[in-house]
Formats: structure tokens, sequence, C-alpha cells
């Protein structure tokens, strides 16, 4: 579990890819200080478990394919930035929203607006996450929890501060480029309970 508070930007040092798998290697230092092989990381929003802690500072971790086809890791290439972030710990603080480093789909930045004060950016959204996805409600994009600022049937628009565009790969992000998307947790368990008629109600006999 996360939090969608982006803790460092790290940078891909090496992408293996074979047989419909991968290995990717990425360098850092903030995230595997008291790291251990098998802790979970999130890169770019993607859950991932570290198979070897790298000397440079750095870990790697395996890409299945099911990963490659269904996030935008697969995309990335040696010197890229990734958003990197620790599972949260039971005793910390809650700062952004519950995120499970699930990747509900891939969108496509169609627009970035700079303000006086802000950035807005315009992301295509997939079918089958719109309904998840209203104003003023949670959605991680690339592993960064955000405020949804405006809704379409086919796309969705957040504000960036500019201490969001300098400290993740938000700040780098152009039109045209995939990111990846997590909709609210919260909103798929609300809408299957809907969907099968309500809670049920269990008794437990003495």
């Amino acid at each position: 579990m996360f939090t969608g508070i982006v803790e460092e930007l790290g940078t891909v040092a090496a992408v293996e890819r074979s047989a419909g798998a991968g290995v990717l290697t990425v360098a850092c230092s903030t995230v595997v200080a008291g790291a251990r092989v098998g802790d979970s990381i999130s890169v770019n929003g993607c859950c991932l478990t570290i198979t070897r802690l790298e000397s440079t500072p750095g870990f790697r971790c395996d890409l299945m394919g099911e990963t490659l086809s269904r996030t935008a890791l697969g995309a990335l290439m040696p010197g890229a930035p990734v958003n990197l972030e620790r599972a949260l710990r039971a005793d910390s603080r809650l700062g952004g929203h519950l995120v499970q480093g699930h990747v509900d789909g891939v969108g496509e930045v169609l627009a970035v607006e700079a303000r006086e004060q802000w950035t807005t950016m315009r992301v295509s959204l997939p079918a089958a996450l719109a309904p998840y996805v209203v104003d003023k409600g949670s959605i991680t994009i690339d592993g960064t929890s955000l405020t949804v600022t405006a809704t379409e049937q086919d796309a969705f628009s957040v504000g960036l501060i500019p201490h969001t565009l300098a400290v993740t790969v938000l700040g780098q992000r152009r039109m045209g480029d995939a990111v990846n998307l997590e909709v609210d947790i919260i909103a798929k368990y609300v809408e299957r309970l809907l969907r099968g008629g309500g809670a049920s109600v269990y008794r437990i006999e003495e």
C-alpha cells in the first residue's frame, strides 16, 4: 500500500527484455535506505518487488509480461526519470490517498498548459475507468496522488503546483507521453457493493 506522495526521483540504469518479460534496474538513494530484497517499491505508480540491491546505490526488479503489457513501464529507456515511493508504514501519515500500486490503465497526456501559479495537465481516460473518476476526487498519475479538477467523457484534468512539477516526473511529461493511471480503490469497492445489491450482514454464532 502506498500514498502517492513521491519520495524520490530515480533514474533508469538499465532495462533488459527477453521472451515477454524484463528486468529493470533503477539508480536511487533515498528509497533503498534500509531496504531489503523482497520489499515493495512503487515505480511510476506500479508496485514492484526488489529482487536485488545494487551498490551504485539502487535496486533491480523483475517485470512480468502482464506488467509490460498493462503499464507504461515497458517504454522506459536508460536515463529516464521515475517516481519512487516505499510502501506505507502503519505508523506513517497518509499524506495522499490509498494507493495500491496496481495500475488500472494507461492514459496519454493530451495537453500541458502552464499558468501563472500552477500548470493544468489534461489526460485521456480509458472508457473502463471513466465511472471511477469524478471532480475533486483522487487519482494517481505515474504514482503521484492528485486531485481531479475537471472531467470529460474520455479525459480528465489535474492541477500541478510548481513543487509537484519539480519533484516528480510530471514536470517532464509532454503531450503524447503515456502515463500510468490508478483510480481510487474505494470507488471500485463501492461500485461492487452496489452492483451486488448492498453489503451482506453476517451473524457469528457462539
